[in-house]
């Protein structure tokens, strides 16, 4: 869930609140003034035709076999067999180490995703570049933006540290996505899709192509509706996505709008076992007794947001060597969740009792009123033996965390709009970079890469406390690839990461920063009917924040510092084409993820499993291709045993799983009016199994989120 914070009340000076909203709207206009002169300047160049600048983008934070990195790609040619409206994450669900969850159920909603045992706040997420994590909770919520997928030119996965990035340090993984590219012709292309659970997604999406080889504007309105498998877990899901782009002979200019509005039926809370036994779609989000003793459930128990994000991208081809990227970006994100508190004590809503009536039932409001803007920059400077990146960003964050009661059957002195906290936060994040490739000697290439990176953070709240917080990190990395010949290749690299705090953690008391260690050993080969990928690692923890098995009045985990912890794996996969028609794509992680001598609240538990962290992940694809045009998968994925809490308590445990997913695909190219004529179907869980994919435990209480049976989807998409 996202991050609307309970404190206590807070006199501020409006007018600084005020100057900070000016400042944030000045930023926006000088973001579009700054692309007319770009563009203005731009046309007095030789202005042919080019070759695709996309990729500059983000080439800055993206990595090739050259790099000693363990990463996967996603082409938007993959991405679209099942594009039919489940978030990013599940779409990534069987790429190696990643184990993926929904809170409704069914992919649409409230979605999260897990790498080598990391959540999302430990997943470094871009968009072309751009920082999305949110900068407080260090979380990720694709719930704000429905049907993405469909704007995603290609997405690159890096597991481990990776490179350096901008944004948050990536403590398991970092994934970047570039949006679309520009297209040469005029397109459209309307999709929908339909499926179990009532879900409706309707996707229409243009482009007027390059006008006078050399403007082009795209974009794209989605609408989506799903009742969730889980009781009452409804989503209503709007988005955007509108660019514009210049292109030149040495220049590619691009401003971005996209967002997206949510209306999602809270389904957070999980059930307990013995509900999960006898009613499995249960959801106690909403549920109160009415003054006659009737169980009744409140029918606007919702999460409420909307996020508009804009971007403007000059990326500057200065000659064979040198190319230049800046970005200016701003973020405004707006929302609340609503929810009925039964038998709420008055004081903690500075409501004074009414005679001797103490307690009283009420509506709530927890907003979230923020805005997000920076600068991203990289200069590339590229030879035959060597290839140099320069780069950084500087972002700011501003935060408002207030309540609201809406409602209340005893209402006292309160007044409408009255706030019963304020709460407020700023976040400054800076960093520089710079990146080379070395080829040392014929077949051996040194990679080094230095970052530094200053966090300041300031907020006040019950959960917080006063906080005013500052970070120096200095994050190196090193590595070497060796090339054994055209089709092997091996590669080794070190990388070291530092991570501050998120706003929950400091609920904790003093709360230290994490550092990490990352060790990577790997070994590519590369056929024409066979790829394989393999790697070793090592993943060694100071202060990691760990899972406490304790959570906060809004459900957020709280973890506190573990003095040392690791993660030693090794993970596999390959692609193999068995033949014109059928190929596989199996992948695995074997992984031993420990806290060593743990030790919480004065209790020694010795060396524990790290929490959320199974074992074994296995997944598979087989494809077959019969006809020209039809496209058959089977997809499978196996995720192991794992503990909800990190003193491995018995009823903390998650059972393994296997599921097997099945996608048709079939696209028809007639002669006249369509280009292409798609045809999709999706078949979720085509063995009913019955599995749980993720829990919490409220103290030592587990609840669970399970997870859809059978389900299917099906879509079509035109294109002209």
């Amino acid at each position: 869930m996202k991050t609307y914070f309970k404190g206590t009340k807070v006199l501020r000076n409006k007018g600084s609140k005020v100057g900070n909203r000016r400042r944030t709207k000045s930023i926006i206009f000088a973001l579009f003034s700054i692309f007319f002169t770009l563009i203005s300047s731009a046309q007095q160049q030789d202005s042919t035709k080019v070759n695709q600048l996309d990729d500059v983008l983000v080439s800055a934070v993206r990595v090739t076999t050259k790099t000693p990195v363990t990463f996967s790609n996603m082409d938007k040619k993959e991405i679209k067999y099942r594009n039919l409206g489940q978030d990013i994450p599940v779409l990534m669900n069987y790429l190696p180490s990643v184990v993926t969850t929904t809170d409704a159920g069914a992919g649409i909603g409230y979605t999260g995703i897990r790498v080598r045992g990391s959540d999302a706040t430990r997943v470094n997420v871009t968009i072309n570049g751009i920082p999305y994590n949110d900068a407080e909770s260090q979380g990720t919520f694709w719930v704000n933006m429905p049907d993405f997928a469909s704007s995603v030119e290609s997405l690159q996965l890096q597991r481990g540290v990776g490179t350096s990035t901008n944004g948050a340090g990536a403590f398991g993984a970092s994934l970047n996505m570039l949006t679309d590219s520009y297209a040469s012709k005029a397109t459209g292309e309307i999709s929908s899709s339909a499926g179990s659970f009532n879900t409706l997604k309707n996707t229409v999406k243009f482009s007027t192509g390059l006008l006078n080889d050399h403007f082009e504007i795209a974009g794209r309105l989605s609408a989506m509706k799903s009742d969730g498998y889980v009781d009452r877990a409804s989503s209503d899901l709007k988005s955007y996505f509108l660019q514009g782009t210049y292109v030149g002979k040495t220049t590619l200019i691009k401003a971005l709008v996209f967002g997206g509005t949510q209306k999602t039926y809270q389904s957070w809370n999980g059930i307990d076992a013995e509900t999960l036994n006898e009613n499995r779609r249960y959801n106690s989000a909403g549920e109160y007794t009415d003054e006659f003793g009737n169980t009744r459930y409140y029918d606007n128990e919702t999460d409420n947001y909307n996020q508009d994000h804009y971007q403007l991208h000059w990326s500057e081809s200065i000659s064979d060597k040198w190319s230049t990227n800046l970005a200016f970006h701003y973020t405004k994100g707006k929302g609340y969740f609503e929810n009925y508190k039964e038998d709420a004590d008055m004081a903690e809503y500075n409501l004074s009792p009414v005679g001797a009536i103490n307690t009283t039932d009420l509506i709530r409001q927890k907003w979230l009123d923020n805005d997000f803007y920076g600068t991203t920059f990289s200069a590339k400077y590229v030879t035959e033996k060597l290839n140099v990146i320069l780069g950084g960003g500087w972002n700011k964050y501003e935060g408002d965390h207030f309540g609201k009661v809406i409602w209340a059957r005893y209402a006292s002195q309160s007044e409408l709009g009255d706030h019963y906290y304020d709460d407020y936060s700023a976040k400054t994040d800076g960093n520089v970079f710079a990146k080379a490739n070395y080829q040392l000697i014929d077949k051996l290439s040194f990679y080094g890469d230095l970052q530094y990176r200053r966090v300041t953070y300031k907020a006040n709240g019950a959960e917080t406390g006063l906080v005013d917080d500052d970070f120096n990190f200095f994050n190196p990395k090193a590595g070497l690839n060796f090339e054994i010949n055209q089709r092997n290749t091996l590669y080794f690299s070190y990388a070291r990461a530092n991570r501050e705090p998120n706003r929950t953690d400091y609920e904790g008391g003093n709360v230290k920063p994490e550092k990490l260690n990352d060790f990577e050993l790997g070994w590519r080969f590369n056929s024409e009917k066979f790829q394989l990928n393999s790697n070793f690692y090592y993943m060694g923890y100071k202060d990691q924040l760990i899972l406490t098995g304790r959570l906060d009045d809004v459900g957020n985990p709280i973890r506190s510092n573990t003095d040392k912890s690791y993660r030693l794996g090794f993970e596999f996969d390959a692609t193999i084409a068995l033949s014109e028609k059928f190929i596989l794509r199996p992948n695995f992680t074997l992984s031993s993820n420990k806290n060593v001598d743990l030790a919480v609240e004065g209790q020694f538990y010795g060396t524990t499993k790290i929490a959320y962290s199974p074992e074994v992940i296995a997944g598979n694809i087989i494809v077959y291709k019969p006809i020209e045009g039809l496209y058959l998968s089977l997809l499978q994925k196996y995720v192991g045993e794992q503990y909800m809490n990190n003193i491995e308590l018995p009823a903390a445990k998650l059972a393994d799983y296997f599921v097997n997913d099945f996608n048709a695909s079939y696209e028809i190219k007639p002669k006249s009016i369509f280009k292409s004529i798609t045809i999709t179907a999706l078949v979720n869980n085509i063995f009913d199994k019955k599995y749980v994919s993720n829990g919490a435990m409220w103290d030592i209480y587990p609840y669970y989120y399970p997870q859809a049976g059978t389900n299917f989807l099906v879509g079509l998409n035109l294109k002209f």
